[in-house]
């Protein structure tokens, strides 16, 4: 039986820390849209992204280990932010405007 819900084995996968950074934007975005608005929460969204990777996912050092870092936090904030929307609004129709 799986008794770990969030470890730090499960915080080094991508799926981890999509679902990691997922949980907190969504626990604690109210506090920044309140505050500076809506525009923001991506913003937020990327980093906490990358504190995640910074701490759990941190690849080879120097600038090359920097600049993939980087490159990982925004895809996991892409994929947390995606993930968000398929769940909660699957049908939704966007409009153009």
């Amino acid at each position: 039986m799986y008794n770990d819900l969030m470890s730090t084995e499960t915080l080094t996968t991508f799926i981890g820390l999509v679902a990691a950074t997922s949980l907190i934007v969504q626990f604690t975005k109210s506090i920044i849209k309140r505050q500076l608005g809506d525009g923001y929460v991506r913003l937020y969204a990327f980093i906490i992204a990358l504190i995640l990777t910074f701490i759990f996912a941190r690849g080879e050092g120097g600038l090359r280990g920097l600049v993939l870092t980087i490159i990982n936090a925004i895809l996991i904030t892409i994929s947390a932010m995606g993930s968000y929307e398929a769940v909660i609004d699957p049908m939704a129709k966007k409009t153009k405007k």
